[in-house]
């Protein structure tokens, strides 16, 4: 079978070889894909951060929850319905932005690779390196505005209803102001470094996401680039995402707690010496309940809304040039 890069040897091996890859429509489903989810399941992101920096060692003004149910209640109570929503303009941004940009780079880069042709399987080995590098290039440019999700998350409502007057931002561009004013360019990336091997993440569900693909196409003996369901595209996203969370999930818990604004660590060393040492090796896992209950239908929702935004665009030039 004849290799990528043989292939991409034959084009013209000019810059414009690869620009005429490129397609802004999975951009555009990218960004739909990831506001809808984001919407429909940010009070569970919400209740998932607050989990992963809890160090259970009685920080001050920190409050306690005694699961995923006991922490929706106590938040509501103290404020309100909204309250499940604190954080999630950022988070809107971040999602939209990190899920088109994501797509957008990878498609564009897989085509590329195919050389156009939509029905070559590239395997898992270039899906992996092809993600690995549209996530590396998605993190360098939302990483302030997930830096700025998570302090807004960590707002607690005792930060208030104790009396000490109001909240430190009071929305996402004060946020990001003060994040840089006071911490430079330095604060609006921590957490980049484990972000970074957080990458294999998207890389692993990629694999996975493209993989089952083909293996269906094969079990029913069609082209690769077949359009499927929402129902195949349901399981497909769901399987992979779980698959991926399981096996990085840690990096999150060390990436959420360097950009805590309530501790202070002296790097990802620092953080992981001191998780074992206070709370054991179980503690990387905290929050991954509700993760896995808020990532799988969320990708599971961006998935099917992308998959169905690109058949409806394909369908569309289809009609428009017959």
């Amino acid at each position: 079978m004849e290799s990528p890069s043989s292939s991409k040897e034959q084009g013209n091996g000019s810059s414009g070889s690869v620009l005429r890859h490129i397609r802004f429509e999975h951009l555009y489903a990218g960004v739909t894909g990831g506001v809808v989810s984001t919407l429909v399941l940010h009070p569970l992101d919400l209740v998932k951060i607050r989990f992963q920096v809890n160090e259970g060692v009685g920080t001050k003004g920190r409050p306690a929850y005694k699961g995923i149910i006991h922490a929706m209640r106590t938040i509501v109570k103290n404020s309100g319905f909204p309250g499940l929503y604190q954080g999630v303009t950022p988070n809107v941004w971040g999602a939209g932005l990190s899920w088109g940009l994501y797509f957008f780079f990878y498609n564009s880069m897989k085509t590329w690779m195919q050389d156009g042709d939509t029905k070559k399987n590239l395997g898992p080995t270039y899906h992996m390196a092809i993600a690995s590098t549209a996530g590396f290039a998605t993190l360098a440019l939302t990483n302030p505005i997930w830096v700025t999700k998570t302090r807004l998350c960590l707002q607690y409502e005792s930060e208030v209803t104790s009396g000490q007057a109001t909240k430190m931002y009071q929305g996402m561009g004060d946020a990001l102001v003060k994040i840089y004013r006071t911490e430079g360019v330095r604060g609006l990336y921590k957490g980049f470094v484990p972000g970074m091997l957080g990458t294999s993440h998207g890389a692993l569900q990629f694999m996975a996401y493209e993989e089952l693909k083909w293996l269906y196409n094969q079990y029913r003996h069609q082209p690769l680039d077949t359009r499927l369901g929402s129902a195949e595209y349901i399981v497909f996203a769901a399987i992979s995402k779980m698959f991926a969370a399981s096996l990085t999930y840690p990096y999150q818990v060390v990436r959420s707690r360097l950009q805590d604004q309530h501790r202070s660590y002296n790097g990802i060393i620092d953080v992981c010496r001191q998780t074992v040492r206070y709370e054991g090796w179980l503690a990387f896992y905290k929050g991954l309940g509700p993760c896995i209950l808020r990532v799988t239908p969320a990708c599971a929702i961006t998935f099917v809304v992308y998959e169905n935004f690109i058949t409806f665009y394909l369908n569309h030039q289809r009609n428009n040039h017959s």
